[in-house]
């Protein structure tokens, strides 16, 4: 029955801030704009099977952090932080510390996957996630993947 998630909505202090934000990531496309409700809509990677709606002051004006992660390919970690670097954006691994190379990222060996993180105007944390092509191993712990590409050649 459930196949997926299609749509995430966030609040925002300030939708044009916001919109100039999200409007520079590469994937992001913006589908539509409410004027009157001061909302964006976008089309996150191929149109038709994820969208982002970002409100200003909605349901209040009290911002509350939020997460949500965007989906990529393991190819694209590979420049991902200088990618966010040239946009004014900070990259930070799991454990919040600020990466320039893929190696620093962290893998989540349970599922495995490997991931960057990175925020928001109003601090939503986003991250961007790839899946490797790699049998799970939730017996190891999280690792940075140079760690876990080493462990890949052993095994």
């Amino acid at each position: 029955m459930i196949q997926g998630i299609f749509e995430t909505h966030i609040n925002v202090s300030d939708v044009e801030v916001s919109a100039r934000f999200y409007e520079r990531l590469p994937g992001v496309t913006l589908l539509h704009q409410d004027t009157q409700r001061k909302s964006r809509f976008y089309w996150i990677g191929e149109p038709g099977t994820s969208m982002l709606g970002i409100r200003e002051n909605y349901p209040s004006p009290l911002v509350q952090r939020q997460h949500f992660a965007f989906t990529t390919g393991v190819e694209q970690l590979y420049t991902a932080a200088a990618q966010l670097a040239e946009l004014g954006i900070t990259a930070q691994n799991f454990h919040g510390n600020s990466v320039e190379q893929a190696g620093e990222l962290i893998v989540f060996p349970f599922m495995p996957a490997v991931s960057i993180y990175f925020t928001d105007p109003d601090g939503h944390s986003l991250e961007l996630i790839a899946m490797l092509p790699h049998k799970a191993q939730p017996e190891q712990p999280l690792m940075t993947w140079d760690a876990w590409e080493a462990l890949q050649q052993q095994g």
